[in-house]
C-alpha cells in the first residue's frame, strides 16, 4: 500500500520574505513536524503572520525554499485561521457549508456542535459576537479536515470568556491529532496551549525550544527580556 499524502513536516531553509528593501524574514531554518502545538511568539512586526503566511503556502518566499512533506507545493488538507475573519453574508450553517464539497447537513451539524454554536445555526454569521465568529471560522476551517491549521493570534480581541471557549477547541484540535501552529502575544496563553515555541524578533528566527524549557530557561536575551515584559526591537 502506498503511505499517506501527507504535508508533514513543514520545512523552511533559508526562506526569506522581502517587500522592496525590507526584509520580512530573514533567512529562517524551521522545521513544523507533527506533535503538540508549535507556538509563534515574538513582538509586533517580528514576522509571525508572515512565517504563517509561507507555511500555509498564500505567498512564495523571496529566497530560500520551503517545502511540505518533501514536496514544493502545498498539500490540500491546510486551513487557516486569521485574527479578523471574514464572515459571508449568510447564515452560520451556511457558512460552514461554504467550505465543504458538495451539501452535507450533517455534517455542518457536527462541525458547529464541535465548536459550541449548534444553537446558533440559523444566524446570520455577521450577527454573531467576536467570540463566536472566531469559533465559527474554526469550524469552517475544520470542515477542509485539515492535517496542519495555522491560526493567526485567534483571540486577540476577544474577553477572557471567548478566550478560554477558543482555547478549549484549539487544545480538543490538537488532541485529536491536527498539527497546531498559531502565533499569539499572549505569553500567558502560551503557557497553555504551546508543546514548543518558535520566538521570532526583527524577522529572525532568534531561539526554538519545549515549552517547558523556554519559559523557565530561556537561552537567548532576547526571549528573557521578552518574558519579562521589556520592550524588545
Amino acid at each position: 500500500m502506498r503511505a499517506p499524502v501527507t504535508g508533514l513536516p513543514v520545512l523552511f531553509e533559508q526562506a526569506s520574505l522581502r517587500a522592496g528593501d525590507v526584509t520580512i524574514l530573514d533567512r529562517l531554518d524551521l522545521r513544523l513536524a507533527a506533535g503538540a502545538p508549535t507556538i509563534l511568539l515574538g513582538p509586533n512586526g517580528s514576522g509571525k503572520t508572515s512565517l504563517l503566511r509561507l507555511a500555509m503556502g498564500l505567498v512564495a518566499p523571496s529566497g530560500g525554499r520551503i517545502s511540505w512533506g518533501g514536496r514544493a507545493e502545498p498539500g490540500e488538507r491546510l486551513a487557516m485561521v486569521f485574527q479578523r475573519p471574514v464572515m459571508l453574508r449568510r447564515t452560520a450553517a451556511a457558512n460552514v457549508a461554504y467550505a465543504l464539497p458538495g451539501r452535507d447537513d450533517a455534517r455542518v451539524a457536527q462541525l458547529l456542535d464541535r465548536v459550541g454554536l449548534a444553537h446558533v445555526a440559523g444566524r446570520p454569521a455577521r450577527k454573531l459576537s467576536g467570540g463566536e465568529q472566531q469559533r465559527l471560522a474554526l469550524a469552517r476551517a475544520l470542515a477542509r479536515d485539515p492535517e496542519i491549521l495555522f491560526l493567526d493570534e485567534p483571540t486577540a480581541s476577544l474577553d477572557p470568556a471567548a478566550t478560554k471557549a477558543v482555547e478549549d477547541i484549539v487544545a480538543a484540535v490538537a488532541a485529536s491529532g491536527v498539527k497546531i501552529v498559531m502565533a499569539t502575544h499572549d505569553i500567558g496563553q502560551a503557557r497553555r496551549l504551546a508543546g514548543d515555541i518558535v520566538f521570532l524578533a526583527r524577522g529572525r528566527l532568534i531561539e526554538r525550544a519545549a515549552a517547558a524549557t523556554f519559559f523557565t530557561a530561556p537561552a537567548t536575551s532576547e526571549a528573557a527580556a521578552f518574558l519579562r515584559g521589556d520592550l524588545v526591537l
